[in-house]
């Protein structure tokens, strides 16, 4: 019985501990530390296309998605606003309120993980920290999941999900925190009128 105890209790030490998740304060922290931010991305939607492109964030309520050519695809958050701009269509590009997407949480001017039913999961699979986060006025609105590494915090990619269950990923890489950005990267009428 000592033996298979023995046995038992030292394949149990020499399994990897499992780490805990990144603290919601120390993930607030590090989005609350930069203003500015570039870097690549790759999105892989619902439907299983993927595209590569640039993103540009200006908190608060500012982000642009440019993707890279051959598509000329653009979506921005600037002045309340998202705006989907195709470039088959004709038509003036789709516009709803920032405050109706998850990615308004992690845009705020203050980001506060920490407040009451905003978070929905955070678990550590021992490598990556997963945050599920949504609205507490409006969880009908989708929710955001959030990767993360450690040592240092470093966002790696999110999923947005919609309120009709959809998925969309987006995964960063070479993300630059504190860069100069013009203001025009984000105003939509500007980029309406350029692209007339």
């Amino acid at each position: 019985m000592r033996l298979i105890l023995a046995t038992v209790l030292g394949a149990l030490m020499a399994l990897p501990a499992m780490a805990d998740p990144i603290p919601l304060s120390e993930i607030s922290r590090y989005f609350n530390s930069f203003t500015t931010a570039q870097g690549q991305f790759t999105q892989i939607n619902g439907d299983g296309s993927i595209s590569t492109g640039t993103l540009y964030i200006n908190r608060p309520g500012r982000i642009r998605f440019e993707y890279a050519p051959p598509d000329s695809s653009l979506v921005m958050a600037g002045g309340g606003q998202v705006a989907i701009f195709d470039p088959k269509s004709n038509q003036p590009p789709e516009q709803y309120p920032l405050s109706r997407t998850p990615l308004n949480l992690i845009l705020a001017q203050t980001v506060d993980l920490t407040q009451a039913r905003m978070v929905v999961g955070h678990v550590s699979d021992g490598t990556t920290t997963t945050v599920v986060a949504q609205d507490p006025q409006r969880p009908e609105q989708g929710s955001i999941e959030l990767n993360f590494t450690a040592n240092p915090t470093e966002l790696r990619q999110w999923v947005i999900r919609d309120d009709t269950g959809g998925a969309t990923t987006v995964v960063l890489s070479d993300l630059t925190k504190d860069v100069q950005l013009s203001s025009f990267l984000f105003n939509i009428p500007h980029e309406v009128e350029r692209r007339r």
